[in-house]
């Protein structure tokens, strides 16, 4: 088992024995050795070999037996033993957003309600209005709850499925039998969420393609497989679908499998407008095949410049690609550093020196480091004294080394009358000052707005931080007018911060065309606590793209001279605003 795996079951543990009504304490220890050993850095078998994980703070004797015995055999005997304590329905409950161990064991103690459908039943039975604890508005929101988890069901985030996608088709492209083979369907267009992943191959030998395809080390199982189509499960748990068609199909089928359902349906009726008729196969008029060697020629063959994958939902791609007035998006390598980096002075996992390392292998010239304010105590968030003491060592490791410069600022939360938190002359210590809110979520949408706005007021704010608070999967976040908090970045020089972590994508893509219409600048932010986090930077250029942006309205596009103007221009602008 690796670190993350051990984790995991380390957290479920911890919530196992509070379903049972274990000591707190106990509970509580499972939980901080989770998170210790998920940010550990390196690896842990090597630990465990050593026999080093005594000396990991917070371990004891009786965990790190544990854990060794989980890392060495891939079992843990007590943590099987629990689960058999507890009935499964119980942990399938904890999916319900805003619904913890407590609440779910209190349920189950007073009513028996054991699962998920017993827990609607009763909510539209209005049972929890009378129970201790809840109350009808947390019965709402059980009900609002349930109704989420319907709608994302069977859905992966997009960002954790991508490296798998990746793989199987890098290894797939190394048989003799493949052509070509490609990423098609909603990841392609870097939509947030996906039900599964989609192959489409080309290859004059289909049935050696699927032989290849099914014993790929990441298949777990195959449910179904012909000469054109093989569907399998991966051992992560999404479903993958390989399609195989001829070279001279491919172009087609690509384009047809990428969609969206809605560009295609835009596509065959331009086609028809032609005198064409278009479909996975081919372009043909009349009984004559139209050839296109790739999908650019097929763009082409309809008149149209080529339209990337992460444009095509009909939203006015094809119109513009008509026109030939397609944005340049923003690429990978256009990206110069990153921003919200958090380091061990708050929750980071890794010191600052780690962090400046790992940014120059991902080939950046400058990083923000923005670890939390002192609001957020559950995340170690900074004194004052701690703040001074990062000022200084950041402005001496900048004098040490030139490979990657050291912005130093400060993820401030946003209290909850829109005030930050230290006062302004904390906050002018610092070069850039992301506002986030990490409390007090259940505001109505007219109050989360206003509590943006009046932070974004504030002439410290550089950027605001994660805009909805959404995790997708998880919760849908506070939901504030967008146009109205666009209008705000607008009128106050606030740039709005495109979260990278696969978790969030927040702003979300089909509100960024709106930003960039309006001349707000948008930061694609890594949001990362580890170093690995670093690269989630390059995740978010794929939404950045989704949402027509190009590199102008991306701000840690500029390089470092460009952003060190920005930020002087903005403290002589918050000196006049004061």
């Amino acid at each position: 088992m690796d670190k993350k795996q051990v984790a995991h079951v380390l957290r479920d543990i911890g919530v196992l024995l509070e379903l049972t009504g274990e000591n707190p304490f106990k509970v509580r220890a499972y939980v901080n050795a989770a998170r210790t050993i998920e940010m550990l850095e390196g690896d842990i078998e090597t630990l465990v070999a050593a026999g080093d994980l005594r000396s990991v703070k917070g371990i004891g004797s009786a965990l790190a037996e544990k854990i060794t015995t989980l890392v060495t055999t891939g079992e843990l005997p007590y943590y099987e033993t629990l689960k058999q304590q507890v009935p499964p329905g119980l942990l399938d409950m904890l999916r319900i957003p805003g619904l913890g161990p407590k609440k779910i064991s209190a349920l189950y103690a007073t009513l028996s309600i054991s699962d998920i459908a017993e827990l609607e039943y009763a909510c539209k039975e209005n049972r929890l209005v009378a129970l201790k604890g809840f109350g009808r508005k947390t019965q709402e929101r059980i009900l609002q709850g349930l109704e989420h988890i319907r709608k994302f069901q069977g859905q992966f985030l997009a960002g954790v499925v991508l490296p798998t996608a990746e793989e199987l088709r890098l290894q797939l492209s190394r048989s003799a039998a493949v052509a070509d083979v490609q990423i098609a369907g909603s990841l392609r267009r870097r939509k947030e969420l996906v039900k599964d992943i989609d192959l489409v191959a080309s290859s004059q030998e289909p049935r050696a393609v699927m032989h290849s395809f099914v014993e790929l080390p990441g298949v777990a199982e195959v449910v179904s497989s012909g000469d054109t189509k093989t569907s399998v499960v991966c051992t992560s748990g999404i479903n993958a679908d390989l399609r195989v068609v001829s070279p001279e199909q491919f172009p087609f089928a690509l384009h047809h499998f990428t969609g969206s359902r809605e560009h295609n349906t835009a596509m065959r009726q331009r086609a028809k407008s032609l005198g064409l008729k278009m479909n996975e196969y081919g372009l043909f008029r009349g009984q004559e095949s139209v050839q296109a060697d790739n999908e650019a020629e097929l763009f082409a063959q309809l008149g149209l410049s080529y339209i990337p994958p992460e444009l095509r939902e009909n939203t006015g791609e094809i119109e513009a690609a008509a026109r030939d007035e397609l944005p340049v998006l923003v690429t990978r390598d256009d990206i110069q550093g990153a921003f919200h980096v958090h380091t061990t002075y708050s929750d980071g996992a890794a010191d600052l020196q780690d962090m400046v390392a790992e940014a120059q292998k991902a080939g950046f010239a400058y990083i923000g480091v923005a670890d939390h304010s002192r609001s957020a105590s559950y995340a170690g968030g900074l004194s004052v004294d701690a703040v001074k003491r990062q000022h200084d060592e950041i402005a001496a490791l900048n004098a040490s080394q030139s490979e990657v410069y050291v912005f130093h600022g400060i993820e401030s939360d946003i209290l909850p009358d829109g005030s930050l938190d230290y006062p302004d002359d904390i906050l002018a210590l610092f070069d850039f000052v992301i506002a986030s809110v990490h409390s007090h979520f259940s505001l109505t949408g007219r109050q989360a707005t206003e509590r943006l706005v009046t932070a974004m007021r504030h002439p410290s704010v550089t950027m605001l931080g994660h805009p909805t608070g959404r995790l997708l999967l998880g919760r849908a976040g506070y939901e504030p007018h967008m146009e109205t908090l666009l209008e705000a970045a607008r009128e106050f020089g606030v740039i709005m911060e495109l979260n990278a972590n696969p978790q969030r994508f927040d702003i979300d893509w089909r509100h960024l065309r709106s930003a960039r219409d309006q001349g707000v600048l948008i930061s694609i932010n890594p949001d990362a606590h580890r170093r690995e986090g670093l690269y989630d930077t390059y995740l978010g250029v794929g939404p950045a793209r989704k949402g027509w942006l190009g590199p102008d309205s991306v701000f840690n596009s500029r390089p470092l001279e460009k952003v060190k103007a920005y930020f002087e221009n903005k403290k002589r602008t918050q000196h006049r605003r004061r």
